[in-house]
């Protein structure tokens, strides 16, 4: 985990009065948050407490979802993401996801990597294409291990390897920011361990998001920690303070496993 130093660091992504439904579920509640700028955030808390939905809020995935209705802002470098004039795909090309369980295309490694990037226009056939899938398995802690078969099914690699790829997938398009959704929760503690390293080597270009289960994980790996509770964010600060002094009832309770 990286010091934040003395000064703020700059906000990437900031929510403001952010509230969201399913049909009529009120799922998230007047979220205000501003997220620093190549730090790692983690996103803690129970199950159905609202994380992973403000997750897909910042790269508009539940607009996917029918029924839903989102109140309120996003801001990403001083753009507003739900503004009338800003394309919900072009916002999805500019921050990777990566989910709980490894999804690779059922294509080669090398087709994974490039295929996002030809299909947006990124990118030409030939050495661009060799020289862009060399840079993202290498940023992915993936090449060495897979340059020499580079053509064959990603799904034949193994679950670590597998979401491996698919960081190496998101890292293609270049994007500004990388959420990920529970990425080690199916991977064994090796894997786990090789991906939090990464993680902790990726902030140095890109502001990540994390949910997570592992309270653990958010001690290794997190700038900064914010916990939900029944959709609304409890308390948000650098996460040796929000572990060691929390400021809120319900934040000690959750972190000392009184409940959830």
């Amino acid at each position: 985990m990286k010091s934040s130093g003395n000064n703020p660091p700059a906000s990437k992504i900031k929510a403001t009065g952010l509230n969201l439904w399913y049909g009529d579920n009120h799922a998230i509640h007047d979220i205000n948050m501003d997220i620093p700028e190549n730090k790692i955030t983690a996103l803690i808390g129970p199950s159905g407490c609202g994380k992973s939905t403000f997750l897909r809020c910042i790269n508009r995935m539940n607009d996917l979802i029918e029924n839903t209705r989102t109140e309120g802002t996003i801001e990403i470098e001083g753009k507003n993401i739900y503004d009338a004039d800003v394309d919900e795909v072009a916002v999805r090309k500019k921050i990777g996801m990566v989910f709980q369980q490894p999804n690779p295309f059922p294509k080669s490694i090398y087709d994974n990597i490039t295929h996002a990037p030809l299909k947006h226009r990124l990118i030409k056939k030939g050495r661009a294409c060799d020289e862009l899938v060399a840079s993202a398995l290498t940023s992915a802690g993936l090449w060495d291990e897979v340059k020499d078969k580079l053509h064959s099914p990603g799904t034949a690699l193994s679950g670590g390897q597998q979401q491996r790829l698919c960081i190496a997938r998101a890292i293609a398009v270049k994007p500004d920011v990388i959420l990920m959704d529970e990425p080690t929760s199916a991977l064994d503690p090796i894997s786990t361990e090789i991906i939090e390293a990464l993680m902790l080597d990726l902030a140095e270009k890109y502001t990540i998001v994390i949910v997570t289960h592992n309270m653990q994980q958010a001690r290794r790996t997190a700038d900064y920690t914010a916990y939900f509770h029944l959709g609304k964010l409890i308390e948000f600060n650098e996460t040796t303070n929000l572990f060691i002094t929390p400021k809120e009832a319900l934040t000690e309770s959750y972190i000392t496993g009184r409940f959830g």
